[in-house]
Formats: structure tokens, sequence, C-alpha cells
């Protein structure tokens, strides 16, 4: 399978610049796998599609605020951190820009009384630097203060002060992600409890979102790419939720692909009852989802609408069906979707 197989032309003007100012009046298109057809909704309207029993679970990883903009001490120079995962303790990979200005044992600082600094201290993939962070307080304290959200890079803006609430799901809670598990940037709190409400349990995995979601495929037979690790946890009270879910019929709805990868990265084969079951626990996951895979544990998906030629894309035509897809794309184009991160949603039924 090549990656041209997964292209598909998209109007510049219906990259998603900034978000809805209502959450779930996003406009939700509808697939439904057994019937061939497409539905075309508002997203407040997705519990007509979720029965008693059935269970969403979605990604609480928090986006932090990962950009930061700072001076390099020996030439006053500017320079751009992105910071992309911590490696152990203080020490980070970032991205840097411009890259070729920093050199080990270089030193950025980012405050003007030098309170918060960095030093380069050795060299990761793709250009990346590890840099070992100084300074005074608390670090994830420090960083709200002076950071601006990690907005994707098809977002032709700087971020501003709404991105702090809107790039964010309503129940993030565990801080670590540096792209935000867009599915999720859809329900309020209003619709969680109305869902509740109606008998829909809510489960909650936390995938820790890195750089990798915008790294493009660069090989054209696509099995011969190779995802980058992330981490992941479920905890024992989400494997019950889950497990009991599917002990009872009710469906596995994964809100994000990021919560599919955990899903079933985390899933484990009873030889009692013949299924896949959600295993609690913390691991790293390199998984790599595409058409030929079979899903152990998720049913449904609520997804965004993703780039071309992605990993993304290839996840989904693996739960449904490339050319099927595609199609709905193609919809997506002419009834003028809004695409990506700020952009509408899409349930796989």
């Amino acid at each position: 399978m090549y990656i041209n197989d997964f292209d598909y032309e998209l109007p510049k003007e219906l990259i998603a610049q900034r978000p809805m100012e209502q959450r779930d009046l996003c406009r939700l298109m509808v697939l439904d796998r057994e019937k061939k057809s497409i539905e075309q909704r508002t997203f407040k309207d997705i519990l007509e599609y979720l029965n008693p029993g059935d269970c969403l679970v979605m990604n609480d990883s928090k986006v932090i605020p990962a950009r930061i903009f700072g001076i390099k001490e020996s030439t006053g120079a500017k320079v751009e951190f992105l910071l992309i995962k911590r490696l152990e303790g203080d020490l980070w990979e970032t991205m840097v820009r411009p890259g070729k200005r920093l050199k080990i044992g270089d030193v950025v600082s980012f405050t003007d009384d030098g309170s918060f600094k960095a030093v380069i201290k050795g060299y990761g993939e793709d250009g990346t630097r590890h840099a070992e962070f100084i300074y005074d307080g608390v670090f994830l304290q420090r960083l709200e203060s002076i950071g601006h959200m990690p907005l994707p890079p098809y977002i032709e803006r700087p971020s501003d002060s709404d991105d702090k609430d809107m790039y964010q799901t309503v129940y993030a809670h565990e801080e670590g992600s540096v792209a935000a598990p867009t599915a999720g940037l859809h329900f309020t709190s209003e619709l969680l409890e109305k869902a509740k409400a109606k008998g829909v349990n809510i489960a909650y995995v936390t995938l820790h979102v890195g750089i990798g979601t915008f790294r493009p495929v660069k090989v054209e037979n696509i099995e011969e790419h190779h995802m980058h690790f992330e981490e992941y946890s479920v905890s024992e009270e989400t494997a019950k939720i889950v497990n009991d879910t599917i002990n009872k019929g009710g469906r596995i709805v994964s809100v994000g692909t990021t919560s599919s990868r955990t899903l079933e990265s985390a899933a484990e084969f009873s030889e009692k009852t013949g299924r896949y079951y959600l295993k609690a626990g913390s691991e790293s996951t390199g998984i790599f989802i595409y058409p030929g895979y079979k899903f152990k544990i998720v049913d449904s998906l609520i997804t965004n609408f993703h780039l071309p030629k992605s990993t993304l894309l290839m996840l989904i035509s693996a739960l449904y069906d490339r050319e099927e897809i595609l199609k709905a794309y193609d919809v997506a184009v002419k009834e003028k979707y809004r695409f990506f991160s700020y952009g509408d949603a899409m349930l796989i039924l």
C-alpha cells in the first residue's frame, strides 16, 4: 500500500484557523459502515448515536504551553523552543529554531532576569536538541506564565489567550502533550453530563501527544514507516469500565486517534472468553494502524478530518475502508467542512 493511496485535494481555505465559539456546534459527519451511508449533523446531535451501555473513551492528556521564546546569552540572537517531551528530570527534547545557532553548551534565557533558562546538552533525532532547564520555582507553573500554546503549523497565526482554553479539552487533566487530542475539543461539560444521564459510560486514558503527530510519512510504501513512541497510561478504573462494557455487549466508542492507539496497544487476549480486554498499566507505544489491521477493542470512532497522506488518515481507513473514507472526504470538501485541529468532526459507526 502506497502513500499516494491516502492523498486528496484540500483547498487551503478549508483549514480551520480558529475554533468554533461554542465547541459542540461544529458540524458532524456520520459514517455508517453497515449501510455505507453519510449523514450531516451538528456535533451536539452525537448523543442520538450513543446507546445506554456504550462507553466513550477519552484521552485526558493536557497540552502544555510548550512554545517558548528566548535569547542566546552569548550573542543575543532570538531563539524559539518547542518542547517535545521530558527525557528525565529537567532534561527535555526540544525543536529549536533557527537550529544551526545552538550547539552543546550554549545557554538560552527565557526571562529578563535569567530565572528560567536552558543549557544545550546534546542532539536528538531530526535536528532536535536535548536541553536542560534551570529555573526558580515549579517548572510547569513557570512554563504556564511564559509559554505559548503549540498550535500546529497549518494554523498560520500566533497563539493567543483564547487558545489556552480552546486548544484544550474540557476534561484535560494529565499535563504532558504538545498537541491536543483534537477529537475531544468538541465536547462540552454539559454534553458529557447528558451522555452520562443517558447511561453512557465515560472512561479516560492518557497518551501524551508528541510532535510525531505532525511528522509526515516520508516513504512510498507505508509499511516501511516507523511511528515515534509515545507514553500511555490506563488506570485500573478505566480498564474495569471498558471491560465491563465489553462483557455487557456495549460499544467502545473511541474519542480520537490517540485514544484508539492507546486502547489497541493495551489490548490483551483472553483464552477463557476468546475476546480482547483492556489491560491496566503504563507503557510506551509505537503502534502504526493502517488498512489490514484488525481492531481489538475499538468499535466506533469520533475523530476530526485529517491531513492528506497522514498516519491518522490511515488509521481511520483501517477502521472503515480507504475508498469509502476518501469518498466522505470528497463530500466534506464539496460541503465546505472545516478541516484539521480546529475543524469539524466525524463519527464512524
